[in-house]
């Protein structure tokens, strides 16, 4: 089994991966081919949504991705005028669970009555409410189970590439809890899913090879096949965050929120293991990502690079960035970052050479 990952996004419709191919929301949008990884963890072939009125089952069996809406391109295609054209997507997690996505749509996605914000686990039997229609989610597999240590002894070997070069992005939305307590649930469903869309259009148009979806905060990866071009890459997410920044700002505007919506991001270059269907990332490089992004709360700014990323981008000067020695969390020494704002950023990036 092959999956393609897509470096770029046109006409503003997000690339979803499924098996061998590459699904956009645009029936005319064509995608090819930018580079394969075999999947190491088996398919489950009993996972489907069931449609009751009509009686048509959706399989979940090959890929890590399905859309849900009404659009033609749609892998769920549901006919009825309340449900947006490109609604929601299914993902398949490493683990082999999956998870709903709204989004953003204008009638919301509802999992067992409750509506979802973020990324929702689904178990056997649950029950999807999308617009006006109505699937039931069944799966075979064991129901998920919070994240604890197990043993691994006799789990299946699972194919990992190691000291594969890598910058990682970690974007996250701030004060997501208190956002949550004051806002309506329909209102917030809205900000959080549109966020992660505009989010995705923008990660896959900047080359990003894989996103993910974590709670209220997404993460990229740039994969460094070509050690030439790690400085344009670490450019690439620089720019994907400050689009995201702006696009953040943009739909903040657009939504009657109670406070403008802020976002912190952190990014880092180094050494992954790099494995899993949708090329999951692990190791002290995404670590110190997210303890980066964590780390702007304290520094004031809204981004900041690991030394080795800021090291790639070899400037005669500093320019925006500023020199900082930061506690991240778990580590024992003071690590050094470069804290920048996205204001200074987007000026920073205007100036380099295209």
């Amino acid at each position: 089994m092959q999956f393609f990952f897509s470096r770029a996004g046109t006409g503003g419709y997000p690339a979803v991966l499924v098996q061998n191919t590459a699904f956009r929301a645009h029936p005319q949008d064509v995608l090819s081919p930018f580079g394969t990884l075999v999947a190491v963890l088996p398919d489950n072939p009993d996972a489907y949504l069931s449609h009751e009125p009509t009686g048509r089952r959706f399989a979940l069996a090959n890929g890590q991705s399905w859309a849900i809406g009404r659009g033609d391109g749609c892998q769920v295609v549901l006919d009825s005028r309340s449900v947006s054209r490109l609604h929601a997507l299914i993902q398949r997690k490493d683990a082999g669970d999956f998870q709903l996505v709204d989004l953003g749509s204008r009638n919301g996605s509802f999992i067992n009555g409750k509506r979802v914000s973020v990324p929702v686990l689904l178990r056997d039997a649950d029950r999807l409410v999308v617009g006006d229609q109505e699937m039931v989610f069944r799966t075979s597999a064991p129901a998920p189970q919070p994240a604890s240590v197990t043993d691994l002894r006799n789990a299946p070997t699972t194919a990992l590439h190691s000291n594969r070069l890598a910058t990682i992005l970690v974007v996250d939305i701030r004060d997501y809890t208190p956002l949550a307590r004051t806002i309506s649930e329909s209102l917030l469903s809205q900000t959080i899913g549109t966020w992660f869309l505009r989010s995705g259009q923008i990660l896959q148009r900047q080359g990003s090879w894989a996103q993910k979806y974590i709670g209220d905060a997404v993460m990229a990866i740039w994969v460094h096949d070509d050690v030439t071009r790690v400085a344009a890459d670490v450019r690439s997410a620089l720019t994907a965050a400050a689009d995201i920044a702006a696009a953040t700002e943009e739909i903040s505007g657009a939504l009657p929120l109670p406070a403008p919506l802020r976002i912190g991001a952190g990014l880092n270059t180094g050494p992954a293991i790099l494995g899993g269907a949708d090329y999951t990332a692990i190791g002290d490089a995404v670590n110190a990502a997210f303890r980066l992004e964590a780390a702007t709360k304290m520094l004031g700014g809204g981004m900041a690079l690991g030394d080795a990323a800021y090291r790639e981008l070899k400037l005669a000067s500093p320019g925006p960035f500023t020199r900082r020695e930061v506690e991240l969390k778990g580590y024992e020494a003071p690590s050094t970052a470069w804290a920048v704002s996205f204001v200074a950023l987007r000026a920073f990036l205007a100036d380099q050479p295209r």
